[in-house]
């Protein structure tokens, strides 16, 4: 005879597989908010804190939210305010959060059973864009083997340099741990209270983290993909193709906009060397894919760069990857048929292949509901704060595109304005057309379609 706690369990599976099978999207966004309630207690307790005193739930909510959805940004100093338990605990749900929650459920499966169920493969589908079932177990393989071995090398990079820079082997192999887990997982957190800002010109330890935050930009199905034709760039998939380009492109003006706009500030890179300002120009280039870290003053850096800045949080780095923002594809899809249109094609095209016109609507759509995101949110913060225009949009953005930079007003807001950012993060992380699937009563299918009208645009 079954227990009753066996006969209710097997009850709640079956819910929970009914579910992930009918809307993925819910169940994903319900266990993603589970977590970050998880982490919040956790750094509720006392051993969380250096003081030894409860932190204010406001604050290890937000903290728990920013490590979870890999955003950064923070209303405490990680390195003082929290103790090595709670940093250790922030480490954790930043690669929980990396990896996707669900993506850890399937390779707790195959650790247990040996293979993945149909649920953990919708659920793991849903949050990786995999189109194919077939392609999960593959596609865990490569996310646990490929963030780990990037996660170590990047380690093994900072260890020396953090011994040279005098630390004990303790605290250096702590430092390049935390560092390298941040950076691969774009998270932006720095285990110290200065950061890495006295290190602007060390080539050194910067490159291995500005590498570790490109890559992870990247997203898992480009890696596999890469990884699967490393010697055969041809048949790199049209996805691959669009996000590596238009990555490297994004990182190019952004780092030639930087240098040409805070060369000569001397509150920022105008002091520095040619060497210096070059590294400093990089790093803030590749940073607001959604790395989040900076080794200027982000609050003294001109408007203009701001601005440019906004701009790259908000395009962020590739789908299914570490990095938020509306993702370098749906740029490149919409930019290219901008071009498509103004030559007058029929078709969008692209590297040999047409792109269906149903991926330019849903282009346009993530764009529209993230711009409306950072809009509504702006406008409520402006009314909570009462700060201006510029300071508040680079907050939301960077909340949206889980970057975590900050211009230094975030640990000033108000209780209200924290909660709107942390609404903002879960937003930003679980992707908006999840939510927006996530909220949907029906999927409409619609049998007779309406006469066709063209109304006049522009």
């Amino acid at each position: 005879m079954p227990s009753r706690f066996s006969t209710r369990l097997w009850a709640g599976r079956e819910v929970v597989d009914r579910i992930a099978r009918q809307s993925p999207a819910r169940l994903a966004l319900a266990v993603f908010a589970s977590v970050i309630a998880l982490f919040t207690g956790l750094l509720s307790t006392p051993w969380a804190t250096a003081s030894g005193t409860r932190a204010p739930f406001v604050d290890a909510l937000f903290t728990a939210t920013s490590a979870v959805c890999v955003t950064g940004l923070v209303t405490v100093p990680t390195g003082t305010y929290w103790s090595g338990f709670g940093q250790v605990i922030i480490l954790v749900a930043i690669k929980v959060g990396g990896l996707g929650v669900m993506t850890l459920a399937s390779l707790l499966g195959m650790a247990v059973s040996r293979r993945i169920g149909l649920t953990q493969r919708l659920l793991t589908a849903s949050e990786t864009k995999t189109t194919r079932l077939g392609e999960v177990g593959s596609l865990v393989r490569v996310v646990i083997i490929t963030s780990t071995a990037l996660e170590v090398a990047i380690a093994l990079l900072l260890f020396p340099r953090f011994l040279v820079l005098h630390e004990g082997p303790g605290e250096a192999l702590w430092h390049s741990v935390f560092y390298a887990i941040s950076a691969f997982n774009n998270a932006g957190f720095v285990p110290t209270a200065e950061g890495l800002m006295p290190h602007a010109g060390d080539w050194l330890l910067l490159m291995p983290i500005v590498v570790g935050v490109f890559v992870g930009a990247l997203g898992f199905p480009v890696i596999l993909n890469i990884a699967r034709n490393r010697t055969r760039v041809s048949r790199w998939s049209l996805h691959a193709k669009l996000t590596v380009v238009t990555s490297g492109i994004l990182v190019v003006v952004g780092g030639v906009l930087f240098a040409v706009f805070e060369w000569a500030n001397p509150d920022t890179i105008g002091p520095m060397s040619w060497s210096e300002k070059i590294l400093s120009s990089i790093f803030m280039s590749v940073m607001p894919r959604s790395g989040g870290f900076s080794t200027v003053d982000v609050g003294e850096m001109r408007e203009s760069s701001w601005l440019i800045t906004d701009a790259l949080m908000f395009v962020g780095g590739g789908s299914a990857s570490t990095a938020g923002g509306i993702k370098v594809t749906t740029l490149a899809v919409m930019m290219i048929a901008i071009v498509a249109e103004a030559r007058g094609d029929r078709d969008v095209e692209a590297f040999g292949r047409r792109i269906p016109r149903d991926t330019l609507r849903l282009a346009v759509a993530v764009s529209f509901v993230g711009a409306t995101a950072v809009l509504s949110s702006s406008l409520l913060l402006l009314e909570i704060t009462g700060w201006t225009l510029d300071v508040v949009l680079f907050e939301v953005i960077s909340a949206f595109a889980t970057v975590g930079l900050s211009t230094g007003v975030t640990p000033l807001l108000p209780d209200a304005g924290k909660y709107v950012l942390v609404a903002l993060m879960f937003v930003g992380r679980t992707g908006t057309m999840t939510l927006a699937a996530a909220l949907a009563l029906r999927d409409r299918r619609r049998v007779i379609r309406l006469p066709e009208e063209r109304p006049i645009i522009g």
